[in-house]
């Protein structure tokens, strides 16, 4: 390799060390465009194109490394595979790579995983439980295989076998925090799902515990990851920055005519269930949880929300258009999309400036359970205040705050759909939420659990249930656990 390309290969490796990933991926572009026969140049190229949301670029770029035969090709099938599952939305063209890694690899336990979890997505049930305990067979202590298998196969009791081998990955010294919390998020669900609740919340509390120190062990991270006094301030901030219900003006030419329907509110308050029913109607496609929104507020609107008192009017504009293409790449044909992302409840007074006539939908359910709920659930480490009850009940009051606020703008514009009410009687609810989008009654959308479509959250196999009213009250079967959660929420 001559000098000049150790130079830039030396440089690239730096500049993404200090996290410039754009000039990274420039300075592997540079030295591709005289020396194209490096495969591994290509892959990392594809890797930082990836991480900065060019996903064709990505894809180009991983079949160069394929093309010039790169050591290990199963593991670039495999990252094609995750950019067309989780960013472009084409399982089908997920499905061939993750199959291609594993036909030239049998064993890769990556590619297996993937594809098992992809599966589950689309509601292929025996074919994923298949696959992973294929692949429990080749990597029996593999702890995220293991978690999504028992939450998927169930138990017939407490002491079942299946539970006893999690009890006993959590229990082993060599089975990391992160790795133990899995274990115990998944051991907690089906403790409930047999009636073992007293286990059940034991589970879960020690799993919260464990994803509690691994989210410490973080750089920069301390031991409390939930700052309630800096997450009201953030509030503060956004209430203050979106003062009025101010309409940036838009010529009949620029208005936009895509906007999607977004759901938004607390995780686990039944954001899912939602996006089901509307995609039950011939009108609608789901769009899942995507990550437009909040992927403009980190970088083009940062800080946020102090720019915007800077933002001009063609700007929001813009990424109103690049919203626009986006849909339509990902979703061709589709006249109505829906965003199910929770957290875009913080940006409403963006996302009414980028689409004045935007709909949205905020979920809501009995605090109780809404709290209970989100506490069973692993969710990423940056969602700190899931890791305690209080912290918990502290960010769905900040929540309903800022609600409160958009309501005082956009009441017209955004839906109440309460949870429990339309759990038990569903017919009304469906009725208010059509009328609301402006769509026709069609009775497929009672019938949201035949709806064929990909669904990427934890309630992925609940929503391809008929409808049950379990989860609502569901707390009462934790009461004795929930005394300091119902004092703080004056219940």
């Amino acid at each position: 390799m001559s000098k000049d390309i150790n130079v830039l290969l030396r440089s690239a490796e730096q500049l993404e060390r200090s996290g410039r990933l754009a000039e990274a991926a420039a300075t592997y572009q540079q030295l591709l465009a005289t020396t194209p026969g490096l495969p591994d140049c290509w892959y990392n190229l594809a890797r930082l194109q990836k991480a900065l949301g060019d996903f064709d670029s990505a894809l180009a770029s991983y079949q160069q490394a394929l093309d010039h035969r790169i050591t290990g090709p199963e593991e670039v099938y495999l990252n094609r595979g995750v950019i067309y599952a989780d960013f472009l939305r084409d399982d089908r063209a997920a499905e061939a790579a993750l199959r291609t890694a594993l036909a030239l690899n049998p064993d890769y336990v990556p590619a297996l995983l993937n594809l098992a979890n992809l599966c589950e997505d689309v509601g292929r049930r025996e074919e994923s439980l298949a696959l992973y305990e294929r692949l429990l067979a080749l990597a029996p202590r593999n702890s995220e295989a293991l978690s999504r298998y028992a939450s998927l196969k169930g138990l017939t009791g407490a002491d079942d076998l299946l539970a006893v081998r999690m009890r006993g990955a959590i229990s082993t010294p060599a089975t990391s925090s992160i790795e133990k919390a899995s274990l115990g998020f998944a051991l907690g669900k089906v403790l409930d799902g047999c009636g073992a609740y007293d286990e059940a919340f034991s589970a879960y509390s020690a799993a919260n515990q464990h994803s509690l120190i691994a989210a410490s062990a973080q750089p920069g991270k301390q031991q409390r990851v939930y700052d309630a006094v800096a997450h009201e301030a953030q509030i503060d901030e956004i209430i203050a920055a979106f003062p009025t219900a101010q309409v940036i003006p838009q010529s009949t030419a620029s208005m936009t005519t895509r906007a999607p329907i977004f759901i938004c509110g607390m995780f686990r308050s039944g954001s899912t269930l939602v996006e089901q029913v509307l995609a039950g109607h011939s009108r609608v496609r789901a769009g899942g949880e995507l990550d437009v929104i909040p992927r403009l507020v980190s970088r083009e609107l940062a800080p946020f929300p102090a720019r915007m008192a800077t933002v001009l009017a063609p700007e929001l504009q813009s990424y109103a258009k690049q919203y626009e293409a986006h849909l339509s790449k990902i979703f061709p044909g589709a006249t109505l999309v829906t965003d199910k992302r929770p957290d875009n409840f913080l940006y409403i007074g963006l996302i009414k400036r980028m689409f004045p006539s935007a709909r949205i939908i905020h979920t809501a359910r009995d605090p109780l359970d809404n709290c209970l709920s989100v506490f069973f659930l692993h969710l990423s480490h940056r969602m700190g205040y899931a890791l305690d009850l209080i912290d918990t009940a502290h960010f769905y009051k900040q929540q309903l705050r800022l609600m409160a606020h958009w309501r005082s703008l956009y009441e017209d514009d955004i839906f109440e759909f309460d949870y429990d009410r339309f759990v038990h009687d569903p017919r009304p609810a469906v009725e208010s939420l059509l009328s609301f989008c402006g769509l026709d009654w069609e009775e497929n959308c009672l019938n949201f659990q035949h709806v064929k479509n990909t669904v990427k959250t934890a309630s992925v196999w609940q929503v391809r249930e008929a409808l049950y009213q379990r989860s609502s009250g569901r707390w009462r079967n934790y009461e004795r656990h929930l005394g300091k959660l119902r004092d703080y929420l004056g219940r």
